[in-house]
């Protein structure tokens, strides 16, 4: 493969050649249309045109996987075969613009008559283009810097009820679960700026708890705060944050968009946590929209410091192979020709970073400083800082102690957050007691120790075993 070309791989369905509608694909997203236009000449084709890489057959179905009125008026009746293609594009095409990017790779494709289904599945991106982009600030060194969490996963939860809570009654819940021994706490996607706790109440009285916690304890727990709005005002609230002596904000990234999230990562030094809600309806149908590899590849090229995965046996209807391949897609660097990762960076099968913080896990208020310094942001757009190039996974939905073996089994890894919000808030002895029992579940599996076998030992994880376990 060029360095100056991209290649995207799809997951077609079509009753015709699939190298015919392969070439057809290239030539809509190129340099080319459904005929040769005055201009076309050879020389422009050669610098701009797409080129079919392969084309892999696959199954046959005897019904179309999605409607087609064009297919229909060619009185066309199968059978529908399905391939997997790959196509590379020169980024000559494109420069560093993520719209246009996404555009090129995944827009009037879905639209062609020729084909019954169509899904982006992955991106392979060179090096050199990567660059032209933005890169995580923080990553997953810079998020266990800042909770003081030198190793081990970070433990977290969502705060419920989602809406209906004023800003104080929200600070309240904050410092209650910040008492329980959490490392991170977020917003709901569907709370952001309501008239019963505006970002301008509630970012003040949930960090005034956030401070309290740490002047006690020297434990800064990091509150995603929800600032998904327009641009402009993202900016504004991302400053309030700031300068409450908060770290981290969440936008909601299918409806803010590559480049409002693009230039808030620009403007914010905050760690930036990328909620993928709506991916259902771009992902949920196999021959329709876009994969999560290829989704994540956009957006890490946008700048954000975490990822939702979803979780393992967890709520919603995603297949657990797709978490695993998502979790493993954040973890890895993100151009095919990437330089290995620096020293203490590289994540480790069956370990983690294990980022010397130079200090414990939980730092003494004298450590508290360089926490509540402001965040400015250590990286020009597209260039390189100390943090690499992978993102924190997010695990979420239905996550308690119970599903902690499968996750370790599957990721081999403690480079993640793992969200729990039933999980913890139902413990039937409290939240404190949801939070140890989370932890004890990963220590038992990171010592290669059964659950069972652990909570014998462990009353907090044993009653959550048996209260989940039977709910389940």
């Amino acid at each position: 493969m060029h360095a100056d070309r991209i290649e995207a791989t799809y997951l077609i369905e079509t009753p015709l050649a699939p190298a015919k509608v392969a070439e057809v694909m290239a030539g809509e997203q190129s340099c080319g249309t459904f005929t040769r236009v005055h201009g076309e000449t050879d020389d422009l084709r050669a610098r701009a045109r797409a080129i079919v890489e392969s084309v892999e057959k696959l199954d046959v179905a005897e019904t179309p996987a999605l409607p087609n009125s064009w297919l229909e008026r060619q009185r066309n009746s199968g059978p529908w075969q399905r391939a997997r293609v790959t196509i590379s594009f020169p980024t000559g095409n494109i420069g560093a613009n993520l719209p246009t990017l996404a555009a090129t790779v995944a827009g009037n494709l879905y639209d062609l008559g020729e084909v019954t289904g169509l899904r982006l599945e992955s991106l392979r991106l060179p090096q050199a283009y990567r660059d032209r982009f933005d890169r995580p600030v923080h990553g997953i060194a810079g998020t266990r810097r800042l909770t003081g969490v030198a190793d081990g996963p970070l433990v977290g939860s969502i705060l419920k009820p989602n809406v209906g809570l004023s800003a104080e009654e929200t600070g309240d819940l904050v410092g209650t679960l910040c008492a329980a021994g959490l490392d991170f706490i977020k917003d709901d996607e569907i709370c952001a700026d309501p008239v019963h706790a505006p970002l301008a109440q509630r970012i003040p009285a949930v960090m005034d708890r956030v401070r309290r916690h740490q002047d006690r304890t020297g434990k800064h727990v990091m509150v995603a705060f929800n600032i998904t709005d327009e641009t402009d005002a993202m900016r504004r609230h991302a400053d309030l944050v700031e300068r409450e002596g908060g770290s981290c904000i969440m936008v909601s990234l299918n409806w803010c968009g590559h480049s409002a999230v693009q230039t808030l990562r620009r403007h914010s030094g905050l760690v930036l946590h990328g909620h993928r809600n709506g991916f259902g309806a771009l992902s949920r149908h196999p021959l329709l929209g876009i994969g999560f590899d290829a989704y994540q590849a956009l957006w890490r090229l946008a700048g954000v410091d975490h990822m939702h995965v979803h979780g393992l046996d967890g709520k919603f209807a995603q297949p657990d192979a797709e978490v695993i391949d998502g979790a493993r897609a954040c973890l890895a660097p993100l151009a095919y020709d990437a330089p290995p990762l620096p020293p203490g960076e590289r994540v480790g099968v069956r370990g983690t970073h294990g980022v010397d913080l130079g200090k414990p896990d939980t730092p003494t208020p004298a450590d508290t400083s360089m926490q509540r310094a402001p965040l400015t942001p250590t990286l020009s757009p597209g260039g390189r800082g100390d943090v690499g190039d992978v993102v924190m996974p997010a695990f979420s939905s239905g996550q308690w102690a119970g599903t902690v073996p499968v996750t370790w089994e599957a990721v081999g890894t403690a480079d993640l957050l793992f969200m729990s919000g039933g999980g913890i808030m139902a413990h039937p002895d409290g939240p404190d007691a949801g939070v140890r029992s989370i932890r004890q579940a990963w220590d038992a599996v990171r010592a290669g120790r059964r659950l069972e076998d652990a909570a014998a030992e462990q009353p907090e994880l044993r009653h959550a075993l048996d209260f989940f376990g039977r709910k389940g």
